[in-house]
């Protein structure tokens, strides 16, 4: 959890997991929560100090699950890294009947200097994304 004093703010923070990453994050709103997942994950493996958006990109989600909202949205940050060497240093989320419609400004990480493992898939191992007293919460695993 959060320290008390940020269960109203939004935020995320790595947790130590064996051979993995781990990442909860919180917020106020379903799409913020979402967001500072994205972020948190980032965080994890990229300095992003200076990062600027040279190109967006807008994607829309569909899932039968909040938590498969999440996963989809992290496996598609996963797919930019892969295949065009670019992640997102701004994420717009709206949701949409049966999902989210992400707008994505990306940057190209071929100049961003690597603070962590790289990032392979998203786990469905201990997934979780909901509403609480406070707002949303989420964790996910990835693998590295």
């Amino acid at each position: 959890m959060p320290p008390q004093d940020a269960t109203r703010r939004a935020g995320y923070r790595g947790v130590p997991h064996t051979a993995d990453l781990r990442v909860e994050a919180w917020a106020p709103t379903r799409e913020e929560c979402l967001a500072q997942a994205v972020r948190g994950v980032l965080a994890s493996c990229l300095d992003l100090t200076g990062a600027a958006g040279v190109r967006r990109r807008e994607v829309v989600l569909r899932a039968d699950t909040d938590e498969d909202l999440l996963a989809d949205l992290l496996d598609e940050v996963i797919y930019w890294l892969d295949t065009a060497d670019e992640i997102p240093v701004e994420v717009e989320l709206t949701a949409v009947p049966g999902g989210l419609r992400a707008g994505l400004h990306m940057a190209d990480t071929r100049s961003l200097p690597a603070t962590g493992a790289a990032l392979k898939a998203v786990t469905l191992h201990d997934l979780r994304f909901g509403p609480g007293p406070d707002g949303w919460r989420c964790a996910v695993t990835l693998d590295v």
